[in-house]
């Protein structure tokens, strides 16, 4: 059955503008639900940084590779260090990683580094990568009172142990101590939707990113995700900064596609977050985001570099995509009444289960709203060895 998706993106002070069309690789089975009307409420008259979301080099995605980056489940900092210098320099085409990082932070930046504890201790944004991500933004001239490890769940951080694994100096911020805590968010920056007849139908933006954090550089885990197929740069900025998300997904449903996109739209978000890595150092290619499930997460020992989120989750969904192919799991893209379930530990447990009709159109859904690149044939993907 054709469906036109029609979204009402508005910022406050200014005219509303109907999206269409926003899920151009629909390959489902079964026809996903009608997505409702979706309201966005950012920054009125906000000035958009070209620094923003594609960034200075979209569709470019830098991908550096090491096996012995992880042996064992145990990180090497050295290895680290070196692919994340390598990956910074092939981006930017700088000659030294101090300048390339210079392209992005100034000294008087207040540094955001968005990542991503869901899954700890199995798979997290690892420290070792946490640690010089740091360095590298202390290289550039910010100083380390000037720099936040933050994410919305303050008990997902604790269970990573960040706050005893990171510099100290370093700030670590959860934008909510509780589910239903909501003093952490900015009231007047919002997106509004009903999507299954829920009772609080906004989703609000962390003041942290709206209000205290001047830069954001994204560092997602190469992970899928039960109702959006991958948790990527997109999913790890649009639902990591926004509360009361999970009601966008209610079993088998899923409207991850396409409010992902959606919310990575909403200033000042976009243009705050200006650069991507992600954390390929393990790989979770079924039961995600949560799994601790070892059978399902490979530990390929890579970084994924861009300015582009949309790029970047494009050839982090081929990769998952082709993992599960190895491993004669069906396709994300897969939406077939019978492999739904509604026991959890037969979705963590089994590969050919789900609990949701996955959504990874989300990502191309995104490139149409301008976010980057999600034409494999457009993308320059970089593979290197460290």
């Amino acid at each position: 059955m054709d469906r036109r998706t029609f979204v009402k993106a508005g910022c406050i002070g200014s005219a509303s503008l109907l999206m269409e069309g926003l899920n151009p690789m629909v390959r489902a089975d079964v026809p996903p639900a009608e997505v409702p009307p979706i309201e966005l409420h950012g920054l009125p008259d906000y000035k958009a940084s070209p620094l923003g979301m594609p960034g200075l080099f979209p569709g470019r995605v830098i991908e550096v590779r090491d096996p012995n980056a992880i042996v064992r489940n145990r990180i090497s900092q050295p290895i680290v260090r070196h692919m994340l210098e390598h990956a910074m320099t092939e981006l930017t085409g700088e000659k030294s990683a101090q300048a390339a990082w210079a392209k992005f932070v100034e000294p008087n930046d207040i540094v955001g580094i968005k990542i991503n504890p869901s899954g700890a201790p199995a798979c997290c944004s690892s420290p070792e990568i946490l640690r010089e991500i740091i360095g590298a933004v202390q290289s550039a001239g910010v100083p380390v009172r000037s720099i936040l490890i933050y994410d919305r769940y303050s008990y997902e951080m604790d269970i990573g142990s960040y706050q005893t694994l990171l510099p100290p100096g370093v700030r670590i911020v959860g934008i909510q101590d509780a589910f239903v805590d909501s003093s952490g968010y900015d009231p007047n920056l919002y997106c509004a939707a009903n999507f299954f007849g829920e009772w609080e139908t906004r989703s609000y933006m962390a003041n942290i990113v709206a209000q205290v954090v001047t830069k954001i550089i994204n560092v997602p885990t190469m992970k899928d995700h039960s109702a959006a197929g991958v948790t990527g740069a997109l999913k790890n900025l649009a639902y990591g900064t926004f509360n009361n998300v999970a009601r966008s997904h209610r079993a088998p449903y899923s409207f991850t596609n396409p409010l992902i996109g959606l919310m990575c739209t909403v200033e000042p978000l976009r243009s705050k977050a200006v650069l991507h890595i992600m954390d390929g150092m393990r790989q979770v290619w079924h039961g995600g985001p949560l799994t601790q499930v070892q059978d399902f997460i490979d530990q390929p020992g890579i970084l994924l570099v861009a300015t582009d989120p949309v790029a970047l989750d494009t050839i982090e969904l081929e990769a998952i995509e082709k993992k599960r192919v190895e491993r004669g799991a069906p396709s994300l893209w897969q939406h077939d009444a019978n492999s739904i379930t509604t026991n959890n530990d037969e979705f963590f447990h089994d590969a050919s289960k789900n609990l949701f009709f996955r959504q990874p159109g989300h990502i191309a859904a995104a490139g149409k709203l301008g976010l980057g690149v999600a034409d494999l044939k457009q993308i320059d993907h970089r593979p290197l060895l460290a």
